[in-house]
Protein backbone atom coordinates (compact mmCIF):
# COMPACT_ATOMS: atom_id res chain seq x y z
CA UNK A 1 0.00 0.00 0.00
CA UNK A 2 0.99 3.51 -0.73
CA UNK A 3 0.02 6.89 0.63
CA UNK A 4 0.37 10.11 0.64
CA UNK A 5 0.11 12.32 3.69
CA UNK A 6 0.05 16.07 4.24
CA UNK A 7 -1.08 18.59 6.17
CA UNK A 8 -1.97 22.45 6.46
CA UNK A 9 -3.50 23.28 3.06
CA UNK A 10 -5.27 26.09 4.29
CA UNK A 11 -7.39 26.19 1.01
CA UNK A 12 -4.66 26.62 -1.11
CA UNK A 13 -6.18 25.07 -4.56
CA UNK A 14 -3.25 24.97 -6.61
CA UNK A 15 -1.74 23.09 -3.98
CA UNK A 16 -4.42 20.82 -3.59
CA UNK A 17 -3.82 20.04 -7.45
CA UNK A 18 0.15 19.12 -7.04
CA UNK A 19 -0.82 16.96 -4.68
CA UNK A 20 -3.59 15.08 -6.35
CA UNK A 21 -1.72 14.91 -9.67
CA UNK A 22 1.26 13.15 -7.72
CA UNK A 23 -1.09 10.89 -6.50
CA UNK A 24 -2.02 9.73 -9.59
CA UNK A 25 1.59 9.49 -11.24
CA UNK A 26 2.93 7.42 -8.16
CA UNK A 27 0.15 5.34 -8.20
CA UNK A 28 -1.01 6.22 -4.59
CA UNK A 29 -3.72 3.95 -3.02
CA UNK A 30 -4.76 6.35 0.30
CA UNK A 31 -4.67 9.86 0.54
CA UNK A 32 -4.12 11.08 4.41
CA UNK A 33 -4.73 15.14 4.84
CA UNK A 34 -4.03 16.05 8.41
CA UNK A 35 -6.09 19.10 8.91
CA UNK A 36 -6.01 22.60 8.16
CA UNK A 37 -7.56 22.09 5.09
CA UNK A 38 -8.98 25.53 5.07
CA UNK A 39 -8.81 28.82 6.80
CA UNK A 40 -11.78 28.82 9.74
CA UNK A 41 -15.19 28.74 7.60
CA UNK A 42 -14.23 29.23 4.04
CA UNK A 43 -15.82 27.64 1.93
CA UNK A 44 -13.76 23.85 1.61
CA UNK A 45 -15.20 22.63 -1.90
CA UNK A 46 -12.63 21.44 -4.11
CA UNK A 47 -10.12 20.46 -1.72
CA UNK A 48 -11.41 16.76 -1.31
CA UNK A 49 -12.89 16.62 -4.78
CA UNK A 50 -9.38 16.58 -6.69
CA UNK A 51 -8.57 13.05 -5.05
CA UNK A 52 -9.61 9.67 -6.59
CA UNK A 53 -8.16 7.95 -3.90
CA UNK A 54 -9.96 7.40 -0.76
CA UNK A 55 -9.01 10.06 1.11
CA UNK A 56 -8.64 10.22 5.33
CA UNK A 57 -9.69 12.97 7.12
CA UNK A 58 -9.14 14.97 10.55
CA UNK A 59 -9.66 18.81 11.41
CA UNK A 60 -6.79 20.88 12.36
CA UNK A 61 -7.18 24.35 14.46
CA UNK A 62 -8.26 26.00 11.70
CA UNK A 63 -11.12 23.78 10.47
CA UNK A 64 -14.38 22.66 12.96
CA UNK A 65 -15.11 19.72 13.09
CA UNK A 66 -19.02 20.21 11.15
CA UNK A 67 -16.74 21.14 8.18
CA UNK A 68 -14.70 17.54 7.78
CA UNK A 69 -18.07 15.87 8.61
CA UNK A 70 -19.67 17.71 5.70
CA UNK A 71 -16.67 16.89 3.62
CA UNK A 72 -17.10 13.04 4.82
CA UNK A 73 -20.92 13.12 4.04
CA UNK A 74 -20.56 15.03 0.81
CA UNK A 75 -17.82 12.53 -0.68
CA UNK A 76 -18.11 9.12 -0.74
CA UNK A 77 -14.63 8.83 -1.00
CA UNK A 78 -13.60 10.62 1.71
CA UNK A 79 -13.62 9.67 5.72
CA UNK A 80 -13.63 11.56 8.90
CA UNK A 81 -11.34 9.36 11.10
CA UNK A 82 -11.10 12.02 14.33
CA UNK A 83 -11.82 9.54 17.05
CA UNK A 84 -12.37 6.80 14.98
CA UNK A 85 -10.09 4.11 13.01
CA UNK A 86 -10.17 3.05 9.52
CA UNK A 87 -8.60 -0.09 8.01
CA UNK A 88 -7.24 -1.34 4.38
CA UNK A 89 -6.13 -4.54 4.48
CA UNK A 90 -3.50 -4.91 7.46
CA UNK A 91 -3.32 -1.41 7.85
CA UNK A 92 -5.04 0.77 10.27
CA UNK A 93 -5.27 4.42 10.53
CA UNK A 94 -7.09 6.16 13.65
CA UNK A 95 -6.81 9.53 14.35
CA UNK A 96 -7.97 12.82 16.31
CA UNK A 97 -7.29 16.53 15.30
CA UNK A 98 -5.07 16.72 19.09
CA UNK A 99 -5.58 20.50 18.73
CA UNK A 100 -4.94 21.62 22.32
CA UNK A 101 -5.23 25.48 21.17
CA UNK A 102 -7.62 27.70 19.03
CA UNK A 103 -11.28 27.49 18.35
CA UNK A 104 -11.91 24.26 18.63
CA UNK A 105 -9.58 23.10 21.39
CA UNK A 106 -9.88 19.95 22.86
CA UNK A 107 -8.30 19.44 26.76
CA UNK A 108 -5.33 16.82 26.97
CA UNK A 109 -7.45 14.30 28.80
CA UNK A 110 -10.16 14.58 25.66
CA UNK A 111 -7.45 13.97 22.87
CA UNK A 112 -6.05 11.27 24.46
CA UNK A 113 -9.10 9.86 25.04
CA UNK A 114 -10.35 9.95 21.59
CA UNK A 115 -7.34 8.33 20.32
CA UNK A 116 -8.23 5.88 23.18
CA UNK A 117 -11.55 5.27 21.30
CA UNK A 118 -9.99 5.36 17.82
CA UNK A 119 -7.55 2.67 18.70
CA UNK A 120 -9.96 0.17 19.35
CA UNK A 121 -11.26 0.22 15.62
CA UNK A 122 -7.60 -0.79 14.61
CA UNK A 123 -5.41 -2.56 17.75
CA UNK A 124 -5.58 -5.90 15.76
CA UNK A 125 -4.23 -4.58 12.56
CA UNK A 126 -0.32 -5.40 11.68
CA UNK A 127 0.91 -1.70 10.91
CA UNK A 128 -1.15 0.85 12.97
CA UNK A 129 -0.70 4.66 11.89
CA UNK A 130 -1.97 7.45 14.26
CA UNK A 131 -2.88 10.82 12.79
CA UNK A 132 -3.11 14.20 14.31
CA UNK A 133 -2.89 17.51 13.71
CA UNK A 134 -0.84 18.46 15.81
CA UNK A 135 3.13 17.38 16.93
CA UNK A 136 3.33 15.41 20.14
CA UNK A 137 4.71 17.55 23.07
CA UNK A 138 8.45 16.92 23.96
CA UNK A 139 9.37 16.03 20.46
CA UNK A 140 12.11 17.86 17.97
CA UNK A 141 9.14 19.62 16.05
CA UNK A 142 8.69 21.31 19.38
CA UNK A 143 12.51 22.74 19.67
CA UNK A 144 12.41 23.85 15.90
CA UNK A 145 8.87 25.93 16.52
CA UNK A 146 8.76 26.61 20.29
CA UNK A 147 5.35 25.57 20.51
CA UNK A 148 4.88 22.78 23.25
CA UNK A 149 2.27 20.20 21.17
CA UNK A 150 0.15 17.87 22.86
CA UNK A 151 0.33 16.07 26.31
CA UNK A 152 -2.33 14.07 25.63
CA UNK A 153 -1.16 12.74 22.14
CA UNK A 154 2.47 12.21 23.80
CA UNK A 155 0.78 10.10 26.18
CA UNK A 156 -1.29 7.83 23.71
CA UNK A 157 1.77 7.31 21.46
CA UNK A 158 3.92 5.85 25.05
CA UNK A 159 0.31 3.76 25.32
CA UNK A 160 -0.52 2.22 21.82
CA UNK A 161 2.66 2.30 20.61
CA UNK A 162 1.52 3.05 16.97
CA UNK A 163 4.45 2.40 13.99
CA UNK A 164 3.94 5.88 12.72
CA UNK A 165 2.24 9.27 13.53
CA UNK A 166 1.42 11.58 10.46
CA UNK A 167 1.64 15.03 12.12
CA UNK A 168 1.30 18.83 10.30
CA UNK A 169 0.78 22.20 12.47
CA UNK A 170 3.99 23.58 12.64
CA UNK A 171 4.77 24.44 9.08
CA UNK A 172 8.98 25.62 10.24
CA UNK A 173 9.08 21.51 11.40
CA UNK A 174 7.80 20.19 7.79
CA UNK A 175 9.57 17.44 6.84
CA UNK A 176 11.14 16.25 10.38
CA UNK A 177 11.16 12.50 11.32
CA UNK A 178 11.81 11.46 14.88
CA UNK A 179 11.48 8.30 16.80
CA UNK A 180 9.63 8.49 19.93
CA UNK A 181 9.69 4.98 22.05
CA UNK A 182 9.10 2.71 18.86
CA UNK A 183 7.25 5.30 16.85
CA UNK A 184 8.01 7.08 14.09
CA UNK A 185 6.62 10.80 13.97
CA UNK A 186 6.43 12.77 10.52
CA UNK A 187 5.58 16.12 9.62
CA UNK A 188 4.10 15.57 6.87
CA UNK A 189 3.83 19.32 5.53
CA UNK A 190 2.37 20.86 2.81
CA UNK A 191 4.68 19.54 0.46
CA UNK A 192 3.27 15.56 1.79
CA UNK A 193 5.28 12.48 2.31
CA UNK A 194 4.37 9.22 0.40
CA UNK A 195 4.92 6.38 2.63
CA UNK A 196 5.04 2.61 1.39
CA UNK A 197 3.76 -0.19 3.35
Amino acid sequence: MKVLAAGDIHGDRSLIKELSERAEKENVDLVVLCGDLIESEENPMGIVGAFRQRVLLIPGNHDSIPVIDFLAEFYDHAKNIHGYGYRKGDVGFFGSSSVNLGLWQLSEKEIFDMLKNSFTYVKDCKTKILVSHVHPAQSKMTQVSGFEGSFGLRKAINTFQPDIVFCSHVHEAEGIEEIIGKTKVINVGRKGKIIEF
